[in-house]
């Protein structure tokens, strides 16, 4: 597929340096994808006098979201991943500690696994050196109905209004508290429902993760390119939005005499052109229901790379002065050029400044254990073999970024590894899941990892420090078996590691090989109900690849 670009491990890192040449007051940490006022970046000399910091991020591929929030009246500070795939633990705590002085931060957060997980350890982590930090988590979409059979709703374009919102308050000096709070009350009046047109073509991939017949388009869809909730045929935009704004306020009880305020956002592909229909639209369909709109935006909010598509998100005001108090904080100023509307012209200068300096690793002390050593290499070059293939799987039933996350993390093994006992070692590789896979996988990972490496340290034998891995990774995760993903691999295989390797590995590929029978009711798979039926949880087959690498290399050290 046609892109402009040099390299597909390189888009995130260039696409900010990008940025950061045009938006005025911004710049990089180094060797982070975090984007950062100049301004408020804290040390010991100011620590006492910034404000509120304001905290967002995901993965990347949304953009102008959100690294193009970072100004003055919005984001103090985005954290990006890689291509759909939320930054890690230790990224999005660099990003906290980077802006976070004595009155505190608040962190606005997408409803979505890796991105609750990632940000709420994180926040948590930071807690507990002293930081004051509250968290938001946004769920607006309402294709998705609040249920157990799925992971939650997802956050969408909404999100952006309450950036714009909690960002003004925080500009103005209110108190953690009170900016956290008129970011709550954003997010319970928010509904959202995109379409698209088109699939996605993630960079490095061979062709969209999904294709749309001519006369069809994809509804209530996610914006990391997944599936919509249902497929129908293209209609006329008036009847199309018409549908969409029911739906709307249907979910957020809307009727005659409320005030709205409106979003209209392109998916990425989608013209200026047909973004003014379908705002038209809106606002008709709107007034047809003698419901007002008091304000209306459209434009490049929060994206899916290049899908074809839209999004409309309304939000409900308050009655009264609540009411009037919400649309003067989204009516402020902001310096942000990502927000419609103007902002300020500056010279190009790139910036960087740099991050938070990384933990004293402790010395490796203990006797080297080559056996785990190399069965740990092994398992990382498994997964190297196996990247396009894990990756290819996710396309179907998920995002597409499973291959390329848990890739990330092999090399980064591959080239620093490590010596010491097993538990060092295992905390070690905890370390690299924590810092470079990110999404769901990373935290999942990095907690099984350490939760073996403490029972080892404890003197427990392997098959109980397997069972202690798989603990914290369901622990952590809230997935049981059956709920198709990785956890249905690993507890049958915990439960054979009794009976030795060979074992441990077959009931890994049974538990695989069960999930093509099931429906997903975690992670992103959960949105697409039976349509994953017949296709293997990409999760579970990755367990099953560095088990069987674990398993060869073992044997080849009896």
């Amino acid at each position: 597929m046609k892109k402009l670009i040099n390299s597909p491990r390189d888009v995130v890192r260039e696409s900010l340096e990008g940025l950061v040449l045009t938006q005025a007051g911004t710049a990089l940490l180094a060797d982070r994808l975090i984007v950062v006022r100049a301004d408020r970046v804290v040390n010991d000399d100011n620590r006492s006098q910034v404000g509120v910091a304001l905290v967002s991020g995901g993965g990347a591929g949304h953009e102008p979201a959100h690294a193009g929030y970072v100004a003055s009246g919005m984001l103090t500070a985005a954290v990006s991943g890689e291509v759909f795939s939320s930054p890690s633990v230790d990224a999005v705590l660099d990003g906290i500690r980077a802006v976070t002085g004595a009155a505190g931060c608040l962190l606005v957060v997408k409803s979505y696994t890796g991105d609750r997980l990632n940000f709420g350890l994180a926040a948590e982590i930071a807690r507990a050196e002293g930081l004051l930090v509250e968290m938001v988590v946004i769920g607006d979409d309402v294709a998705i109905p609040e249920s157990d059979a799925n992971a939650g709703r997802r956050g969408l374009a909404g999100t952006v209004l309450v950036h714009k919102a909690a960002g003004a308050a925080a500009e103005a000096g209110r108190a953690l508290a009170e900016v956290a709070s008129i970011a709550r009350t954003v997010a319970a009046g928010l509904g959202t429902i995109g379409v698209g047109l088109t699939g996605v073509t993630v960079p490095g991939a061979d062709g969209p993760a999904f294709v749309l017949p001519d006369q069809e388009v994809e509804v209530g869809l996610g914006i990391h390119g997944e599936p919509g909730v249902r497929r129908e045929q293209l209609r006329p935009a008036d009847a199309l939005v018409r549908d969409l704004v029911q739906q709307i306020t249907a979910d957020l009880r809307l009727g005659s005499g409320d005030r709205v305020a409106g979003l209209v956002g392109s998916a990425g592909a989608t013209p200026p052109m047909e973004l003014g229909i379908v705002t038209r639209a809106v606002a008709a369909e709107l007034a047809a229901r003698s419901i007002e709109l008091v304000r209306s935006w459209q434009g490049l909010v929060m994206t899916s790379l290049d899908m074809a598509g839209i999004s409309v998100t309304l939000l409900r005001l308050p009655a009264g002065q609540p009411g009037t108090e919400l649309l003067e904080l989204l009516d402020a100023p902001t310096a942000s050029s990502a927000w419609p509307g103007r902002s300020p012209c500056h010279l190009p200068q790139l910036r960087v400044l740099a991050g938070p300096a990384d933990p004293v690793d402790s010395p490796e002390t203990e006797t080297p254990d080559r056996d785990v050593r190399s069965a740990i290499d092994a398992a990382c070059r498994a997964i190297l073999q196996q990247e396009a293939e894990l990756t290819r799987l996710d396309q179907v039933v998920g995002d597409g970024d499973l291959g390329t996350a848990l890739a990330r993390g092999a090399r980064a093994w591959l080239a620093h590894p490590a010596d010491g006992s097993a538990a060092q070692l295992l905390r070690r590789l905890s370390e690299h899941a924590r810092r470079q896979v990110g999404g769901t996988s990373g935290p999942l990972y990095a907690v099984g990892l350490l939760g073996a490496a403490e029972a080892l340290a404890a003197g427990r034998s392997w098959p109980v420090a397997f069972d202690a891995a798989v603990r914290s990774i369901r622990g952590l995760g809230g997935a049981e078996v059956g709920d198709r993903t990785m956890v249905d691999a690993l507890v049958p295989a915990a439960a054979a590691a009794p009976d030795g390797f060979d074992a441990v590995v077959r009931a890994a590929q049974l538990g695989a090989e069960s999930t093509r029978h099931l429906v997903a009711r975690r992670g992103r798979s959960s949105y697409l109900g039976d349509r994953v039926t017949g296709h293997l949880d990409p999760g579970a087959v990755a367990v099953v690849v560095w088990l069987s690498a674990v398993r060869e290399a073992l044997d080849s050290t009896v």
